[in-house]
């Protein structure tokens, strides 16, 4: 604050040469305790943006392909354009996703053991069935969800170490997602809650952790390719979708190319402005 508030997410859009190699632009995404390597709902975001704000040459009708470079790799975006303004859902191809680690034993203070899923989508997440906390991710306090969820998050990075088969910058734990345990093909929504950096709240259903939740569904052969699947979020409600499209390889892990789609919507736009003498020009923060 002022400018802000601890549950933000950003994006910082970067064009000319470091959005080379074929794409129309590339982008750091910023949350409350840093940067992180992918956001899909960002993705989305920025498709619009893209177009609505001439960033790519001639847009195409009904929809037109976005490519981004982000800190995980090349994403695609597919933005539906009228040849006057984006709209929606947009939808988009992120980087091969993978199963990392299924029924992993962790010891959780304060829970006792618990068994995680580690799925990668574009960044890490651990995931587990609320009940397993003893909390209902669509009925217990938001507070408690959180304190369950970052301590699992802690634990995971005390007791497995992550590797990627790319960039090992990529090798870190960005949060815990929480689900109602409804793994299992559905046409029924999927509810969860993700908590990631410093106990930040996804107010979305998570771009990339849908993206990790359905590599994880398919390696376990809970859902085949082009089975669509809907997940909501616990905290706004929103839905996104997503399935898998192609399997491919990412080093030595089978992974696959999953297609998330949802919405993104304007806001406003804004101004800040930072005086010298201003005592509290930094910012504050109150938790």
């Amino acid at each position: 604050e002022p400018r802000g508030h601890a549950g933000m997410y950003g994006a910082v859009v970067v064009r000319a040469g470091a959005a080379a190699e074929g794409a129309h632009l590339a982008a750091l995404f910023l949350h409350g305790a840093g940067y992180s390597a992918m956001c899909g709902h960002a993705v989305m975001a920025l498709g619009r943006f893209a177009l609505d704000y001439g960033l790519v040459p001639e847009p195409a009708r009904p929809e037109t392909a976005v490519h981004l470079r982000c800190p995980c790799g090349p994403v695609t975006a597919f933005v539906p354009w009228d040849g006057r303004r984006s709209g929606n859902p947009v939808r988009f191809h992120s980087v091969p996703a993978f199963a990392a680690a299924t029924d992993l034993a962790i010891d959780v203070p304060g829970h006792g053991k618990v068994v995680i899923d580690i799925g990668y989508g574009g960044t890490f997440y651990a995931f587990l069935s609320a009940e397993q906390l003893g909390l209902d991710v669509c009925s217990s306090k938001t507070r408690d969800l959180v304190s369950a969820a970052s301590a699992v998050t802690e634990a995971v990075k005390k007791q497995f170490k992550l590797h990627h088969p790319e960039s090992e910058d990529l090798a870190f734990l960005y949060g815990t997602i929480l689900t109602d345990g409804k793994d299992a093909f559905s046409e029924e929504p999927t509810t969860n809650i993700c908590v990631f950096a410093d106990e930040q709240v996804d107010r979305s259903p998570t771009g990339s952790g849908v993206t990790a939740r359905i590599a994880l569904q398919y390696h376990k052969g809970l859902i085949q390719l082009n089975q669509t699947r809907t997940f909501r979020s616990s905290t706004t409600g929103s839905l996104f979708t997503g399935k898998a499209v192609k399997a491919t390889k990412c080093g030595d892990y089978n992974a696959v190319v999953v297609e998330v789609s949802g919405e993104a919507f304007y806001t406003g736009t804004a101004t800040f402005t930072v005086e010298e003498e201003d005592p509290l020009k930094y910012g504050f923060l109150f938790k």
